[in-house]
């Protein structure tokens, strides 16, 4: 007589795979010129090809076959120098042809992997199955009137590719990551903006559970649209705990597709999962299929920029940062740009790592913009910075009264406004030691107690002449004449 084992709640593990669509920021559509912009009045973007009108043919757009090859050397991919296009057979009222070219046999991108590190420091290997292309739907509405629902086809052939992870995720935390780097790959490659709140980056997931240690599968539900890296984690954490309850329950988990309420932080079938065959793929007779020369190849690997991860490693290297500020740099196009820019003036870089991810970064967190929006040049801050390291002016003034008077004004001599504008510091000896004896004579108990040990109370003395110099004047050699007094 068989007895059935139990198995223990903490004993599951989640095994999940993402399909991750990504919009490819081309100017035009797929298989027609056009346009593929965001926001456009509904049905603004359509011709003949997008509405599928008998006798309309497809035409490929280059720049998308470049841009998946981009993604997928970024990847770790192999490159399918002969790939095709298929027809994947499904009826919904946004897709105007009855079918979406699409690829199935042959992906232009497969077999790669991506590297993520986790909270703990732990770094987890993510095999990517494949990249293929593909062209987005039209967009259902059904909230613009009471009778009847609308259909915008701007969005019918928008170019996309599709990101097929294998089931190599274990948990919410490895999705959250993967997902997270994948935007920022896609930004800095400049594939797609990665803007999940206008669909530019959406993700289906896959998800099951088996019993820890086991090497069979269990059976998968599909969790459609998730428009946020957030929602992707509340989705894998309820469908965990929600098939672990089943199975505890002595239910068996049906394949289904899944809707995913963000308000609820639920799911709920939409209906019973496809396989391929319900789709009838067969190749599609109006494309012929792609043919990647190894001249066009070369080029597009010659053309690839330095990874984040990489430019992170050669900052530290060669600018002695901390792995933090590498990777700030290395993650933001615009401000490593910036960076690259000042240094071909400033003297000292590491002040520059330390403006910028200091005093610079507070600035643009305070306004909520990123450095290209600042409206000071690169060169304008070098000369700012160059003149704190000099000593010519406090790094307190150039912060609250000259930066701010250079905004805007980017052809401003950064020097020649701070002595337009009486910023620069005093050299006057006699004037800061009679500062120094009007403090100290101001501040007799405090000077009584610095004598007795508390040194602590200098910087008072240093804070209440520099208010007496307005800001002009060096605090070290403040320090040094309030210490040779005191003696």
């Amino acid at each position: 007589m068989s007895t059935k084992t139990e198995v223990s709640p903490s004993e599951y593990e989640l095994v999940s795979g993402l399909e991750i669509h990504v919009q490819l920021n081309t100017q035009t559509k797929i298989f027609s010129s056009d346009s593929a912009a965001f926001g456009a009045k509904g049905n603004a973007h359509i011709s003949a090809v997008s509405l599928a009108l008998p006798g309309a043919l497809p035409k490929l757009n280059k720049e998308v076959v470049a841009k998946a090859v981009r993604m997928g050397l970024a990847l770790n991919c192999s490159i399918n120098q002969v790939n095709y296009f298929d027809r994947k057979n499904y009826f919904y009222a946004d897709l105007p042809k009855g079918y979406q070219i699409t690829q199935d046999n042959q992906p232009i991108c497969q077999n790669g992997y991506l590297d993520v590190v986790l909270s703990n420091g732990e770094e987890k290997r993510i095999g990517i199955n494949r990249i293929h292309l593909e062209e987005d739907a039209g967009k259902s509405m059904h909230d613009q009137a009471d009778q009847y629902s609308f259909v915008d086809l701007n969005r019918a052939g928008v170019p996309l590719i599709e990101i097929v992870t294998e089931p190599d995720i274990r948990s919410a935390e490895e999705a959250s990551a993967l997902l997270t780097e994948m935007r920022k790959l896609v930004r800095h490659l400049d594939v797609s903006d990665g803007n999940m709140e206008e669909g530019s980056l959406r993700c289906d997931a896959n998800i099951s559970i088996r019993p820890k240690g086991s090497i069979e599968f269990g059976t998968r539900c599909e969790v459609k649209n998730l428009n946020s890296i957030r929602n992707v984690r509340r989705a894998m954490d309820f469908e965990f705990g929600r098939q672990k309850e089943v199975i505890e329950n002595g239910g068996q988990i049906i394949q289904s597709t899944l809707n995913f309420d963000a308000d609820q932080g639920t799911t709920s079938p939409m209906r019973s999962k496809e396989e391929a065959n319900d789709y009838r793929y067969f190749p599609d007779p109006d494309l012929p299929p792609i043919h990647i020369s190894d001249e066009w190849l070369a080029q597009l690997k010659f053309d690839m920029p330095a990874l984040p991860r990489e430019i992170a490693r050669n900052l530290q290297r060669d600018y002695h940062m901390n792995a933090a500020e590498a990777t700030m740099l290395a993650e933001d196009h615009e401000l490593l740009s910036y960076f690259n820019t000042a240094l071909e003036t400033v003297n000292q870089p590491k002040s520059l790592v330390n403006w910028l991810t200091g005093s610079i970064r507070a600035l643009l967190s305070e306004k909520g913009i990123g450095i290209a929006e600042l409206g000071l040049s690169a060169l304008q801050l070098a000369d700012v910075i160059n003149m704190v390291d000099d000593k010519r002016i406090t790094q307190q003034i150039a912060l609250q009264q000259l930066i701010p008077s250079l905004i805007g004004s980017e052809d401003t001599d950064a020097a020649a406004q701070a002595a337009t504008l009486n910023l620069l510091i005093t050299e006057n000896n006699a004037e800061l030691e009679g500062f120094a004896d009007e403090v100290l004579a101001k501040f007799e108990a405090q000077v009584q107690a610095y004598k007795k040990g508390k040194k602590g109370v200098l910087g008072l003395f240093v804070g209440e002449v520099m208010k007496l110099a307005k800001g002009k004047a060096d605090p070290q050699k403040i320090n040094q004449i309030l210490q040779e007094k005191l003696k």
